[in-house]
């Protein structure tokens, strides 16, 4: 009789040690048995359903996983509005961190962003950056110039409007070559002298 006592003994407290030491796991996480935020929540999974507002976020660690209500998704997670449930999303696998499943703001190492992407190299024409690993377009934007006087047709008076215009030089970042960098422009709308005075103006008035 004492032996069948002492082994159901030994199985309870093989049992006792096992969930004590599940427990002990999930509070380690800061996942499993965290209700805080949740709406419906279980020790052994965590948070299922969260207050409005709130993201939740589902920790996997092999075949389990644990439920976390969270007001901004960890790093390598994006967070996703639904009509039932806020969701963290899992960013591409080469994202670090991320606005969307399509569109990376950070990537991980031995990848490039570039408009959004991470590439294992940046393409032709953009420089790497290694520090940020980024990639930049190689023809960089200078200053504007001045504006232009103010003409209507090669005239500067004799109307009420012209227009004055000034570039922007882009060149190719450290050379000094800007033959395959667009120069860019931009012009607005400036008064004119009506009536041409007398002297130079009445001569570039035709």
């Amino acid at each position: 009789m004492r032996a069948p006592l002492c082994l159901l003994l030994l199985v309870a407290h093989a049992v006792y040690m096992l969930a004590l030491n599940r427990r002990k796991k999930q509070v380690g996480t800061g996942l499993g048995g965290n209700c805080t935020g949740c709406v419906i929540c279980s020790e052994e999974n965590g948070c299922s359903t969260c207050q409005q507002r709130l993201f939740l976020f589902i920790h996997r660690e092999g075949i389990r996983q644990y439920g976390k209500c969270v007001h901004d998704c960890p790093l390598g997670f994006f967070g996703i509005r639904g009509q039932e449930v806020n969701r963290c999303k899992k960013c591409g696998a080469t994202c670090e961190s991320c606005f969307s499943q399509d569109f990376c703001i950070r990537c991980k190492r031995r990848f490039y962003l570039y408009k959004g992407k991470c590439l294992p190299s940046c393409p032709p024409g953009t420089l790497t950056h290694q520090n940020t690993r980024e990639c930049q377009e190689e023809c960089e934007l200078g200053p504007w110039g001045s504006w232009s006087p103010c003409t209507h047709n090669g005239k500067t008076c004799g109307s009420a409007w012209g227009l004055e215009t000034r570039v922007r030089e882009a060149g190719r970042a450290g050379q000094e070559e800007t033959a395959t960098c667009q120069l860019l422009s931009e012009s607005r709308k400036c008064p004119l002298q009506r009536p041409c005075p007398g002297g130079e103006c009445r001569a570039a008035c035709g």
